[in-house]
């Protein structure tokens, strides 16, 4: 009685609207439409759970995982960013046993947790879900520093780091703000993060395969994926990357199942869930580790996304209909598949039909890059074959004409802090950027590599020449 009390308050607490009622999804249909998106698209594998109100309506796993074991309804997959509702569920956990207040400093509850910068001793627990702490990747640059082991490294390594703005002013979602907030339940609760959700996540909800991990050096078999390359999945190890209480959790669709319900049964007082769905002033769309916002029909929806670059990961609840999805998909960033099908899973809900993506402009363009790959070596082939003609010709200030072929190195070199200025001070390592356009990248180093052969083998030849002239005239 009283959890179906708190699921009434917690339905009670989103506004209404006028979009098209939710259907009763036929588990067939979920996997036909996969079935059919898995075959346009090639994807390896994928796990879903489908629930509505207490009930699960599906829970399955389809394809194989990168070591090829069938993909199941136990099979653990990388929820990655979907980790962030866990831990803003354990730091909620500790405000309702009166451990930790939100709009307390940070510094109260974590000492340790100090930075190059005296803002920082006025971030509050609030700020750090709400990715208003001030803390951004211009600032402190995560993913491309040298990364800790442990959610303590996590927070020692930001005592030379300073803020991009004041506390409170400035919406950007920062993965340490996450890795903060599991390092103070850690120190609160007088734990490790992995064994405080086990004891109080995931033991309580029957999620019996679930975990949380530090590196991608921990994922399992089953939770490592695939970057597509020519229309091809292929297997590769996820970059070198800290992820705990950001993106570490790890879990299955029958454990999500449970994780959806007891969303709308009763997990949090009602002040807490409403707490977790209040966005803040600086970003309307996003609350405490998920976000608000409405499908194309109008349904008003929670949801969180999750990104690797080896698979994604996506949770969605309707709280007007009951229904929660949870999709992991084990193919990377780079296409988005859970979200995709995510798209796709609430298009069915809705009564819509789902859209089935196609490869066929990513395959044009990775064949693209293909032939100027094979062109540039050919050329590059040709030009060092050339190269002692070349220097024959040429004399003097002609050879600064060689420059040109030093771009692609100069491009390579610099991939990194052009793509921080396209992603507006967004971090990433250089092998990252390869692993988002993976046949673009081989271009590039094979641009970069021809050119500075050619440009090595006509100085050689140049150097050579001028040499023996000089020899033959002092002769």
């Amino acid at each position: 009685m009283l959890r179906n009390t708190f699921a009434a308050l917690f339905l009670a607490l989103l506004p209404s609207s006028g979009h098209v009622p939710p259907h009763d999804l036929a588990p067939a249909a979920v996997d036909e439409f996969i079935g059919h998106y898995r075959e346009a698209t090639g994807l390896p594998g994928v796990a879903i759970a489908i629930t509505k109100g207490t009930e699960v309506v599906h829970a399955a796993g389809y394809g194989e995982t990168a070591s090829g074991d069938p993909v199941t309804a136990d099979t653990p997959m990388a929820v990655a960013s979907v980790s962030k509702s866990f831990t803003s569920l354990a730091v909620m956990q500790l405000v309702e046993k009166g451990k930790v207040e939100l709009d307390q400093p940070v510094r109260r509850y974590l000492p340790e947790f100090t930075m190059a910068d005296p803002r920082a001793a006025k971030i509050t627990v609030r700020q750090l879900l709400h990715q208003t702490s001030g803390m951004a990747d211009s600032a402190f640059r995560e993913k491309s520093l040298p990364q800790p082991e442990t959610l303590e490294g996590a927070v020692a390594r930001l005592k030379t780091a300073k803020l991009a703005a004041d506390p409170g002013t400035t919406f950007s979602y920062h993965n340490t703000n996450y890795q903060v907030a599991a390092r103070l339940v850690e120190v609160v609760s007088g734990r490790p993060f992995a064994a405080y959700l086990q004891a109080q996540v995931f033991a309580p909800l029957g999620m019996r395969h679930s975990t949380t991990i530090d590196t991608d050096r921990d994922l399992p078999g089953s939770a490592r994926g695939h970057l597509y390359v020519l229309g091809q999945a292929v297997a590769l190890p996820e970059p070198t990357g800290f992820g705990n209480g950001s993106g570490g959790v790890l879990s299955t669709a029958n454990d999500l199942a449970r994780w959806l319900i007891a969303q709308h049964n009763g997990i949090l007082s009602p002040q807490s869930v409403k707490e977790l769905r209040t966005p803040s002033r600086q970003n309307d769309t996003y609350a405490l580790g998920w976000s608000i916002g409405k499908t194309e029909r109008g349904t008003p929806v929670i949801e969180h996304g999750g990104d690797l670059f080896t698979s994604t990961a996506h949770q969605l609840l309707m709280p007007e209909s009951g229904y929660g999805v949870a999709i992991m998909a084990n193919t990377g960033m780079a296409f988005a598949d859970a979200g995709a099908l995510m798209d796709g899973v609430v298009d069915l809900i809705e009564g819509g039909a789902p859209e089935i993506p196609s490869l066929a402009s990513s395959l044009v363009i990775d064949l693209l890059f293909l032939l100027l790959t094979l062109a540039t070596a050919g050329l590059a082939v040709r030009g060092v074959a050339r190269s002692r003609r070349w220097a024959a010709r040429r004399t003097g200030w002609r050879r600064w004409r060689l420059l040109p072929y030093l771009a692609p190195l100069a491009l390579c070199a610099t991939i990194t802090p052009i793509f921080r200025v396209l992603a507006r001070g967004g971090d990433i390592m250089w092998v990252q950027v390869a692993y988002l356009y993976p046949t673009f990248m081989i271009w590039l180093v094979a641009a970069a590599t021809a050119g500075t052969a050619v440009v090595a083998a006509r100085l050689y030849h140049a150097v050579r020449l001028r040499l023996r002239r000089v020899g033959d005239q002092a002769s």
